[in-house]
């Protein structure tokens, strides 16, 4: 453990090293503000500014997804700056941010308390694998592209179920993909070992994991019911395509000097976007709830309605 800020946090990890890098840093707020997610367009867009409005979109997405009530409590499970909490926040719920990087954690309630917000949300260094809070805490919980991160999904799933009250709503917006140990005929080596090499980098076992229904399957299986699955490929296209257009020429020097090592988000945004084009990789939305308690031979309807009484 090592003490920063007057916090007792653990040593780096291998998400918090890629968030580290300069090129994550500098990558990161001249592109995107700090944002930590992809914006959300209407299909067929090609021209991606400006990119704010996109990702408060994307926010705005997951809100609706949760579908709960003002006041309602729950869980931002893995933060980053806290935009994404702050956002929710403003729009009525009461938000316990988490995240796994600790400067994440800093910075996300930092901007917290800039905001005035202290109230009604709050960032803490959490691991999501081993969850600081009691059972049946949380109206809801999220995941904005983080679980990628996660070097044991059943088990970060399975805590996150345990945090839910029952009638509770989870929202993971991740990615999945082929089964790169099998890639289909015409796939490129060199596109699967990227997608490899990326994930390694990038500290994205998850991603690395997520085939195509290996998500649905583990909330299956730790007890989420009425599970639904959204493809938002095509509305987060032209920011991926921007990546790519971006990275594209300074990639071909990255890989005739041989520097790939230093430069995972170019390697990323360049690959991926061959991905997506292929129809390899996808943005997916995933919600479900947990089973309402019984209640004197009763199903709830959970510890809060939902908005519009349904």
């Amino acid at each position: 453990m090592i003490e920063r800020d007057g916090l007792l946090l653990p040593e780096y990890s291998s998400t918090e090293s890629y968030y580290n890098t300069w090129e994550s840093r500098i990558g990161y707020w001249i592109l995107l503000g700090g944002t930590r997610h992809f914006g959300y367009y209407e299909p067929g867009t090609l021209w991606p500014f400006p990119l704010t409005p996109a990702l408060r979109r994307m926010e705005d997405y997951l809100y609706e997804s949760l579908n709960l009530p003002p006041g309602a409590k729950i869980l931002d499970a893995g933060c980053g700056v806290g935009h994404v909490a702050l956002h929710l926040a403003h729009k009525g719920l009461h938000v316990q941010a988490i995240d796994i990087t600790p400067n994440h954690a800093i910075w996300a309630q930092q901007e917290i308390e800039r905001q005035g917000m202290q109230d009604t949300v709050h960032a803490q260094w959490g691991d999501y694998h081993s969850l600081d809070f009691s059972d049946q805490a949380f109206d809801g919980v999220y995941t904005m592209e983080t679980l990628v991160h996660s070097s044991d999904p059943a088990k970060a799933v399975a805590e996150i179920y345990r945090v839910l009250k029952p009638g509770g709503h989870v929202v993971f917006h991740e990615y999945d993909h082929i089964d790169v140990s099998k890639p289909p005929p015409g796939c490129p080596p060199d596109l699967v070992e990227a997608v490899i090499r990326v994930n390694t980098r990038s500290g994205m076992p998850g991603n690395q994991a997520f085939d195509r229904g290996v998500l649905h399957r583990i909330m299956e299986e730790q007890g989420f019911v009425d599970i639904t699955e959204r493809n938002l490929t095509e509305n987060m296209r032209p920011l991926m395509r921007l990546f790519y257009l971006i990275g594209y020429l300074p990639y071909l020097l990255i890989c005739l000097l041989g520097l790939q090592q230093w430069f995972v988000n170019t390697e990323g945004g360049v690959q991926g976007y061959r991905a997506l084009k292929r129809g390899y990789w996808r943005y997916m939305v995933f919600t479900a709830r947990k089973p309402a308690a019984r209640r004197e031979g009763m199903e709830g309807e959970g510890p809060l309605q939902r908005r519009g009484g349904g």
